[in-house]
This record gives C-alpha cells, sequence and structure tokens, in this order.
C-alpha cells in the first residue's frame, strides 16, 4: 500500500510542471483523475515521439491516472466537476491565473464545497504582479530567473539554455512536496484544506540559489568572493570519447592526474594544495585538458577507479538500460501500453520500505475513462450529452 492510497486528486493541468506532481502522487497510491478539455486535451498529447496518438512525453507526466474529458465551459460539466471534487483531496492547476475563476472553478468556488480541499495553483510569475498575466514556458523561465546566465559559455559569457525542461519539472517537485505538507498538516489537525500558489520563477531562484549564489547570497563589500562551484563544470575530451571528473581534495587530485599518466602533476608547486590550485585554476585546467586529451576512455574508466577519483564516462539514453549500477538499482520497467507498444519507463526514484511506491496504470487515453467516471458520479451519459458536457 503506497503512503497516499485513499487520497484523491484531480488534476486539471497541462504540459509538464502540474501533470508531473500529478503522476508523483500517483505514484504514491493517490488515485488521480486528470480532467482534460473536449478537442485533444492535455497538448503533450501532440508533440513529441508518437505513436498511435500517444505521445512519449504524455506517457512519461500522465501513469496511473484516470482521463475524464468534460467541456468545463458548460453548466452540467461544471456540476460534474463540482460533484467530482466533493470528495477529492487535491486539485491541481496551471493555467493563468484568474482562468478557473472565470469558470467558477478557483479555490474560493471549490473550498466552498468541499473545506478539507488542498488547492494548488501553479503559474509562471505569481497571482499578481506586473508579469503575472504573461505567458510563460520553461525556457522563458530559465532566462528570467538567472539560471540562463549561470549556464553561460565561461570564454565569451554567452548565456545558455538547460536543454532539459527544468524548471517545470523542479517546479512539480516542488508542488508534490508542498502538497504532501498540506495533507499531512491536515491530517495532524494544525490547518483544514488550504490554497498552495506557486510560481515557477520562484521554484527556479529557489533551485539556483543553494549553489549558483554563494557568491550573491553574501551582502558585504569585504566578503572574500570565489567561483562557484559549478562554474569550472566542463566535458572531459579523452582521445576517444567524453567523461567527467572531479577533484576537490588533495588526494582527489592526486589521483586524477595518476588517471591521466600524469602522477608528477601532483607534485607541482602551484598544484599541491586546495589553495594553490584556486589560485592557479586557469593553468590546472589547460594542463589536466592536456593531460586527458591522450587518455583513453577505457583507461580512464579503468583508472579512476583505481584511484578513487569521482568519475564517469558521458553516458547516452541509449547507455542507460544496460549500465551496471542502473540495473541493479532495477531503475526501468518495460511494459505494453495499449497505443504506444513497448514503452520504457523509470521507477519513482525513492524506495519507501513501508509503503512502497507503484507503478500505476499507463498514461490513458484521451477521455479513457469518462463514461466509467461520470457513472460513478451517478450523472447520466446522455444527458450530458445533450447538455454538450461531454460528446
Amino acid at each position: 500500500m503506497g503512503p497516499l492510497e485513499g487520497v484523491k486528486v484531480v488534476d486539471f493541468s497541462v504540459m509538464i510542471s502540474g501533470p508531473l506532481a500529478a503522476m508523483m502522487l500517483a505514484d504514491q497510491g493517490a488515485e488521480v483523475v486528470k480532467v482534460e478539455t473536449p478537442g485533444f486535451g492535455d497538448i503533450m498529447r501532440l508533440l513529441g515521439t508518437s505513436k498511435n496518438g500517444m505521445t512519449g512525453i504524455f506517457a512519461n507526466n500522465n501513469r496511473g491516472k484516470r482521463s475524464l474529458v468534460i467541456d468545463l465551459k458548460t453548466e452540467r460539466g461544471r456540476d460534474v466537476i463540482h460533484t467530482l471534487v466533493k470528495d477529492a483531496d487535491v486539485v491541481i492547476q496551471n493555467f493563468r491565473p484568474g482562468a478557473m475563476e472565470r469558470l467558477g472553478l478557483g479555490f474560493e468556488h471549490l473550498a466552498a464545497i468541499n473545506p478539507d480541499l488542498v488547492y494548488t495553483s501553479i503559474s509562471g510569475y505569481g497571482s499578481s504582479g506586473p508579469y503575472s498575466d504573461r505567458r510563460v514556458y520553461d525556457n522563458v523561465i530559465q532566462a528570467a530567473s538567472g539560471l540562463a546566465s549561470v549556464q553561460a559559455d565561461p570564454k565569451t559569457g554567452e548565456p545558455a539554455m538547460f536543454r532539459t525542461l527544468l524548471c517545470d519539472k523542479s517546479t512539480a517537485y516542488t508542488a508534490a512536496q508542498a502538497i504532501t505538507a498540506a495533507l499531512f498538516a491536515r491530517a495532524t489537525g494544525k490547518a483544514g484544506g488550504q490554497h498552495i500558489e506557486l510560481a515557477m520563477i520562484d521554484t527556479a531562484i529557489a533551485f539556483l540559489w543553494p549553489d549558483s549564489a554563494m557568491d550573491a547570497a553574501l551582502l558585504d563589500d569585504d566578503a572574500n568572493r570565489q567561483p562557484t562551484l559549478a562554474s569550472n563544470y566542463a566535458v572531459t575530451r579523452l582521445a576517444d570519447g567524453f567523461a567527467s571528473a572531479a577533484a576537490v581534495t588533495d588526494s582527489e587530485f592526486a589521483g586524477l592526474c595518476a588517471t591521466y599518466g600524469r602522477a608528477e602533476m601532483a607534485d607541482d608547486p602551484r598544484f599541491v594544495d586546495t589553495l594553490t590550485r584556486m589560485a592557479n585554476a586557469n593553468a590546472m585546467v589547460v594542463e589536466l585538458a592536456e593531460a586527458a586529451a591522450s587518455c583513453s576512455l577505457r583507461d580512464f574508466v579503468s583508472r579512476s577507479q583505481e584511484h578513487d577519483v569521482p568519475a564517469s564516462k558521458i553516458n547516452t539514453l541509449d547507455d542507460l538500460p544496460s549500465d551496471p549500477q542502473v540495473m541493479n538499482n532495477d531503475v526501468f520497467i518495460e511494459r505494453e501500453h495499449p497505443l504506444a507498444g513497448q514503452v520504457r519507463e523509470p521507477r519513482p526514484a525513492a524506495r519507501m520500505h513501508a509503503t512502497p511506491q507503484r507503478i500505476g496504470r499507463v498514461a490513458p487515453g484521451h477521455g479513457e475513462h469518462t463514461l466509467e467516471i461520470i457513472a460513478e458520479l451517478g450523472f447520466d451519459a446522455d444527458e450530458l450529452r445533450a447538455a454538450g458536457a461531454i460528446s
């Protein structure tokens, strides 16, 4: 039994930030109904690699859910939603501020029906302020939050984007944590239902701050300024491949030098300890790069392990299923999807021994469970069709 067994979630959200949060709750045992609009529903159903109308990105963010297609602009459609949320625990929505209120489905409306509801609103910039009505996507928040600036090329200073939807995903993880905290507060009598507001820009800034803002955090002029820990992150170019290594301690640096076949570098007065290496970082980086260029990937892997150096070859996504540690951790499952065919999915990362998480049902087709859900709620399908609430 998962830790959220018995929790009911109504997921109005689209794209990544809300759906991924809801899927994490489903992985932990919650019952999740994904409410979609007529037509194509969540736009993630249309983007990227697909088979028989099921895209990989939709499948990756919506497993464990049932799909209800309902026209929220109709009175009877809203009646269905009001009935659905009467005994729900959580609502998640990520539309622009005011959109749900205009439909009569905002926090105040639904809390009047169910005072114990944990209602989560995700937006780009927040519910108020000069940017609150702006449309955003992940890359826009990467730019606005400063994340793109910390990815700047150290030689040219040109900003760069993370080539993954980092802001969407970190917002999803933050939302899932906040929701479970609110459910705990409710269960322990600290609060009843409540409204959680989460802005993507806030999440992105909070994400980068612990390390990337180590310089920006200290405001006094006499602070001893140093580069951030990740400012020298770079791909190591070997003779026949790519890798990454880190050498913070003296023993790790000595091991890295030995890995490259240049053990004598560890005795160079410029690199003899952490402080001198920091003072001579530019020269050190050049000499390490030259040494790496003559080292084979095979030697790098074996020697770095021999010398206890934190290091790895750079895996591709295709490499992961056969990686020995990934296999040992039983990260992936493969199963049949009725539309997409054979699919590969990672298990929930946290392994809970007393209340294990689960891999729920495969991602639903658009409206796959509409008739099932409205019957459970006590509505007549023909009457809802006549009212234009369902098709």
